[in-house]
């Protein structure tokens, strides 16, 4: 579902990226596919020097159809950033990939925090956030980040994932999920 970025998979992601319904939403955006596969390049190497953590989303026939990101890692935490192409919205491929980043951020990596920025406008991502039982909104207990998040012209929400709060939610949904990860 998720895997290590590489080179090979950029001209399929960057057909998929330059889609205007995505776009707008990539942080690290490219107008040419040179410029893709030099920020790609970049990317894996911020990886390599622990500054960022980047995998590529894969669907079921191992095609890469997006990518998810943690930007921004400092003491443990990190903020997501997700992309998927268009013809692969609404088909579960976002859920599955975050189930499957989390356990590697929370279980592999040690990630003790997830933040999510979402625009203080976007009432629809804010709801489908407050939905899921592990995500809290977090304004007040990140003041120092809610306010960094905020110094341009957008203003946002900050939500935050918990390692603890993420692995109650999973020894209650998938317990035997847990049980290998410990064992582990």
């Amino acid at each position: 579902m998720i895997k290590h970025r590489d080179l090979s998979e950029c001209h399929v992601l960057f057909d998929l990226m330059v889609d205007p319904a995505v776009f707008p939403f990539v942080r690290h955006k490219a107008n040419s596919y040179e410029e893709y596969l030099f920020l790609t390049k970049q990317i894996i190497e911020a990886e390599q020097q622990g500054e960022l953590i980047s995998r590529t989303i894969l669907d079921e026939w191992g095609n890469p159809i997006g990518t998810i990101n943690l930007y921004d890692l400092d003491q443990q935490t990190g903020f997501l950033g997700t992309w998927i192409g268009t013809p692969y919205h609404g088909k579960g491929y976002n859920q599955l990939a975050k189930d499957a980043f989390f356990n590697e951020m929370f279980f592999e990596k040690q990630i003790q925090t997830i933040f999510m920025r979402i625009n203080q406008g976007n009432i629809r991502s804010q709801k489908a956030a407050e939905k899921i039982p592990f995500v809290e909104k977090a304004n007040e207990k990140w003041p120092e980040i809610f306010q960094k998040i905020n110094t341009g012209e957008k203003s946002y929400h900050l939500y935050e994932i918990e390692r603890d709060n993420y692995l109650l939610h999973t020894m209650r949904e998938r317990p035997e999920t847990i049980e290998v990860q410990l064992e582990a």
